[in-house]
């Protein structure tokens, strides 16, 4: 596992995958000119960067509500001495008094030292936002991460894992490189698993034409999350959807927005645009991923060259609606563990309405209805702690990956309080596909005695047939 002066980084990604990512690696000489470039440009097109940079007085507030510094107890992942890795730099050469005064003030010089710390830090931070949500002046150090990453992609620096995604996107349109044979026989397979289980018939139709909505799924759902998708295909058959998936199309997930919001994030925006568009759909219905879903809702709309025509609607929000309007007839006994709810970041802290129809509380409409013993967390909501794996920190090299169990310690001790584990049968609810993949591996590693399952999991099993 590399690392630099002792900082715990992730592998980068090699230059090849960069030029094919169509991208020139920046030579060692040239980084510091150009990262300094960037950083005037982020700095003139961002306003809340700009703010994060120059309004924080360090009061230290946002410490304690840090998972990654409660995790691992560095004090560059504090919120605010994270942001203080670019803050310093950006009062070096963006303010008068770093210009005149230099380290007397906290500035200094950019160097590729700092550029590695960068790389390292930024890459711990989940961009979850709760700091934001306990700063008092309403600081995002989320957006100083954003900028930070996009700058190093920029330079070249990127993580492998990350870099092969926006392969992976650019040629089959998912994260996993998932080809349409490969969509269409899983799809098939869960068909029969669907009958062979439950006794129910369902089909999932790929690229049908004029079909009224178009699911979006997440890639992971074809090869980890399976009952999700399982679920899904069980609701849409259950209230007589004319519904498809798009074999161009099956990301609900977009890495773009965790390390290039440029080339990567647009390129799936595009495609979704194409496939509603070929398909003649009337409605999207997004599939169970927080950062995907931040994204869909907040940047498609100024992203695309053709206006947004179709409604894009959460499947949580969907399955709300049926469950408060008595649609679907639903046996809680079905899911008799004990089950808790992990709140993802970017659902309740990101993008999500509030209110008794907002997303936050229609995933509580729908577990209530679906299982028989339901716990909350506390903290919980828009309060909750992030898992640890948000924003793709999901790397699975051996000092990273313990990286990921020390992020994700706040967690496990929620999900300890709540009792759901106790007797070894418990259900931890993870209804975002990120955080499915950062809290398999946890849940072992902290011996929580719980089973990770998605919401729409949870609601399939407890649907009951005509």
């Amino acid at each position: 596992m590399p690392t630099y002066k002792g900082m715990v980084q992730p592998i980068k990604a090699p230059d090849d995958v960069l030029r094919r990512l169509h991208l020139e690696p920046t030579p060692d000489d040239q980084k510091v000119e150009k990262a300094l470039k960037y950083l005037d440009e982020m700095r003139k097109k961002f306003r809340s960067f700009t703010l994060a940079m120059e309004t924080c007085v360090k009061c230290g507030l946002c410490a304690e509500n840090c998972h990654t510094y409660l995790g691992t107890r560095d004090p560059n992942n504090i919120p605010t001495n994270r942001a203080e890795l670019m803050r310093k730099i950006y009062r070096r050469y963006f303010t008068l008094e770093g210009r005149w005064f230099g380290k007397l003030v906290g500035a200094e010089d950019l160097n590729l030292d700092v550029i590695e710390q960068w790389y390292s830090y930024f890459y711990q931070c989940s961009e979850c936002r709760r700091c934001a949500y306990t700063c008092p002046f309403g600081i995002d150090t989320c957006e100083v991460t954003m900028a930070a990453r996009q700058i190093l992609y920029w330079l070249g620096i990127v993580p492998k894992m990350h870099g092969e995604i926006g392969l992976a996107i650019e040629k089959v349109g998912n994260h996993t490189g998932l080809p349409k044979p490969g969509i269409v026989d899983t799809l098939e397979f869960l068909s029969e698993e669907i009958m062979d289980e439950f006794g129910v018939e369902v089909n999932f139709p790929v690229d049908k034409e004029g079909a009224d909505i178009l699911y979006v799924p997440s890639s992971a759902d074809f090869l980890l999350n399976a009952y999700t998708l399982m679920g899904a295909g069980m609701f849409f058959t259950y209230i007589g959807a004319n519904w498809t998936i798009s074999s161009h199309m099956t990301e609900a997930g977009n890495f773009g927005l965790l390390f290039d919001q440029r080339f990567v994030l647009r390129h799936l925006f595009m495609r979704l645009v194409d496939a509603a568009q070929k398909l003649n759909v009337k409605k999207i219905v997004w599939g169970e991923c927080g950062h995907g879903w931040r994204a869909w809702k907040m940047y498609l709309p100024t992203m695309t060259d053709i206006p947004i025509r179709w409604p894009i609607v959460h499947i949580h929000d969907e399955i709300a609606h049926y469950i408060r309007t008595n649609q679907l007839k639903l046996d809680p006994t079905k899911n008799d563990h004990p089950v808790t709810l992990h709140d993802p970041c970017n659902f309740v802290r990101c993008c999500s309405p509030g209110g008794p129809n907002g997303l936050i509380e229609n995933l509580r409409t729908v577990i209530k209805a679906s299982c028989a013993d339901f716990r909350e967390m506390t903290p919980n909501r828009d309060k909750n702690f992030c898992c640890g794996g948000g924003s793709g920190i999901l790397f699975d090299d051996p000092e990273m990956y313990q990286r990921r169990i020390q992020l994700s310690s706040k967690k496990a001790e929620q999900v300890r309080a709540t009792g759901v584990g106790k007797d070894g049968n418990g259900i931890l609810c993870a209804p975002c596909s990120i955080c499915k993949a950062q809290l398999y591996p946890m849940v072992e590693e902290h011996e929580l005695g719980v089973e990770v399952k998605g919401l729409v999991d949870l609601l399939g099993r407890a649907l009951v047939w005509k």
